[in-house]
């Protein structure tokens, strides 16, 4: 069962992140049917205020002791590196003890710190996966998923994906008709399509060289044109063989997959600012047919076309607002 959730604050602790364990575990929601959880909100020591990231600080009424026996130990969101002996300690005993153990973006830099990543799958922020990384190489982080749930370890992804994990792991132990109760009080849904791969930039190779560059400027501007290496080649004044390597070293990637990209990439904007048809997009972005774009594009951003519109159109539209 799910009932006892320790919810533990370091110094620098994101109150938002924070705020997602709190307002799946913290609220009483009985009346509703919910069954009851027990917050404990563990800090260092009891009583003493643990510092944020916006100017405020957070009182924990339990100290790590708060950890012991609890059915849950949720571990917020911190920009610190490196913790006290004490709380990795903590953490450790708590995971030992049959403890399932989450965390929220950066909060899975504190359970590395405790070694509780190493040898399994987790994720983080996508801004910090390279660190996580570095930091932690026995760690298997996967960069483009909401959450990981490797069973008594679940490790979310930046901010909102915090609100994914904990409502999945109370799918996961009390039933889809708890976790929907829950999710319907907070105005969430109680599960969302994708990963977190459909909010990142995608990086864009750049070429440096100014043989190749005017080349490329006129693939952008033309992008709805079939293009083979071999015409490009013949724009840039060289064999194809020459093209092709030249292409590589300077941008690190082969032609194919930077034309697709660009096309992926024109196709967002199209899905962001626009109301044109997929098939229309796919048109203007070169794909030639919906059935082209959508099998691209799901494997560029990890989305559907569709769902991406419906993620991204209203962002835009404040944005541009």
């Amino acid at each position: 069962m799910l009932s006892t959730v320790a919810a533990l604050v370091l110094p620098e602790v994101s109150p938002f992140e924070f705020g997602t364990i709190c307002e799946v575990f913290g609220v009483d929601r009985t009346a509703d049917g919910v069954p009851p959880f027990e917050l404990r909100v563990c800090g260092p020591a009891a009583g003493e205020p643990v510092s944020t990231t916006v100017g405020m600080s957070v009182v924990p009424e339990y100290g790590l002791d708060g950890l012991r026996d609890a059915d849950l130990v949720a571990v917020g969101a911190t920009r610190l590196r490196t913790f006290p002996e004490p709380v990795l300690d903590a953490l450790r005993e708590a995971a030992a003890g049959g403890s399932t153990m989450l965390s929220v973006c950066s909060g899975a830099f504190v359970l590395g710190a405790a070694g509780l990543l190493d040898g399994r799958s987790c994720t983080t922020h996508w801004m910090n996966v390279d660190e996580l990384r570095e930091r932690h190489p026995l760690a298997q982080v996967d960069p483009d998923v909401l959450f990981v749930d490797d069973g008594d370890l679940i490790t979310s992804a930046g901010t909102a994906a915090g609100i994914d994990a904990c409502l999945h792991l109370v799918r996961r132990e009390l039933g889809s008709a708890v976790v929907n109760l829950i999710a319907r009080r907070m105005v969430v849904p109680p599960q969302r399509d994708g990963g977190q791969r459909q909010f990142v930039e995608q990086p864009v190779p750049q070429c440096s060289s100014d043989g190749l560059a005017p080349v490329l400027d006129w693939v952008i501007d033309h992008l709805e044109v079939e293009h083979t290496v071999s015409d490009l080649a013949r724009r840039a004044r060289m064999s194809d063989r020459s093209f092709a390597r030249r292409f590589v070293a300077e941008t690190g990637t082969t032609p194919h997959r930077w034309l697709t990209l660009q096309r992926v990439l024109r196709a967002q904007r199209l899905l962001e600012d626009t109301d044109l048809g997929i098939d229309d997009v796919a048109e203007r972005s070169g794909f030639g047919s919906g059935a082209l774009l959508r099998h691209h594009f799901r494997k560029v951003v990890g989305v559907a076309p569709a769902d991406y519109r419906r993620t991204f159109t209203l962002r835009a539209a404040v944005a541009g607002h």
